[in-house]
């Protein structure tokens, strides 16, 4: 007799993951949350945005791209949760938007309640560092479109930011000044092309001990996307900041040009900080042109606020007080004359 567990799919496998991953989600809260895990829809009280004299409402979707193959590889999943967050709220967050709640999805080839209750868990420790809540999720079995041990993870999250301190562009001027952020290593981004170099071509493995990393390949490369979001709020609340650019896919340049006005452009000193190894790593071993590492990978600045010249001391005083590793690393300026209309970011020098 046919049925849906020998067409691969376990309800109560499923049941069982909702199970252990409830403590987790219930960790995950704020008091704006109405109900709990197991209705068809998250609530979340909007009487809340009363406070606010025109809120906006602010959305960002995004997963953690092939970094999911080293989790499946090493049988170690929790520190991907953390990165889905990561990858959304630090979005969210360039606006001056306070992420307020977060759902995410779940593709398996089958459901290991385990599995799926330690993704959950670093999905839920990421909000509680982020402050927004874990409303609601979806975890999808799909045998025979993805292998037993394979899943995908995807995200999505809401925030709210008042209309008069909506940050990007419009406020930008010749003159701000550019506060960077170190980034905790390669967050989620450019891994095909790390796996490429390392693990194909070089045929590293992922327990292979680095001396430059001090660690093995695969806890470097699993390294937890740094969460910024409070420590943006925060940076927002105490300095005067103009705009924030999330240096993901894409790399500084790309990114940086997206919170600039098209009259304007940007110059990155690179001599201003020293990227973490694993990026050396990636362009010695597999010879990879400094551009292509640029245009690609974070190369250890995971994030970059636009500031007034006068905030820019403060806003790193505020941000090293935070424990996160900040310096001014450029400036913007008034395009050169007869260019073309479209904002640019050229980054200058050696790093050191």
């Amino acid at each position: 007799m046919t049925s849906y567990a020998s067409a691969g799919v376990s309800i109560e496998a499923g049941d069982r993951a909702v199970e252990l991953m409830r403590e987790w989600v219930d960790k995950a809260r704020r008091p704006e949350v109405v109900g709990g895990i197991g209705g068809f829809a998250g609530l979340f009280d909007a009487s809340a945005l009363k406070a606010y004299e025109r809120p906006l409402l602010a959305t960002s979707a995004d997963g953690v791209g092939t970094k999911v193959a080293i989790a499946q590889a090493m049988d170690r999943h929790h520190t991907i949760g953390f990165d889905l967050v990561g990858m959304l709220v630090d979005d969210l967050v360039v606006c001056g938007a306070e992420p307020i709640y977060l759902t995410d999805y779940i593709a398996c080839g089958r459901v290991r309640p385990e599995r799926i209750a330690a993704i959950v868990q670093g999905v839920a420790e990421a909000c509680i560092v982020a402050g927004c809540a874990l409303l609601g999720g979806e975890t999808a079995e799909h045998p025979g479109l993805l292998g037993p041990d394979e899943y995908d993870v995807a995200g999505a999250t809401t925030g709210v930011v008042e209309a008069a301190d909506l940050l990007g562009p419009h406020l930008v001027a010749a003159g701000d000044v550019l506060v960077a952020m170190a980034s905790s290593g390669l967050h989620s981004n450019g891994y095909s092309l790390v796996r490429h170099v390392l693990l194909d071509e070089a045929g590293w493995t992922l327990d292979r001990q680095v001396d430059e990393l001090g660690r093995t390949l695969g806890d470097e490369l699993l390294e937890p996307t740094r969460v910024y979001a409070r420590d943006c709020l925060a940076l927002a609340a105490g300095a005067d900041v103009h705009a924030m650019a999330h240096i993901t896919g894409g790399g500084l340049a790309a990114n940086l040009a997206r919170v600039l006005p098209p009259h304007l452009a940007a110059t990155v000193e690179r001599d201003t900080w020293t990227p973490q190894p694993i990026f050396d790593l990636v362009g010695g071993v597999g010879a990879v042109a400094a551009a292509d590492l640029e245009s690609t990978l974070n190369m250890g600045v995971g994030m970059i606020a636009v500031v007034a010249p006068d905030a820019a001391a403060e806003a790193v005083r505020l941000l090293t007080n935070r424990h996160v590793p900040a310096w001014v690393c450029g400036e913007v300026l008034a395009a050169r004359a007869g260019g073309e209309q479209t904002a640019t970011v050229e980054l200058v020098g050696r790093h050191r």
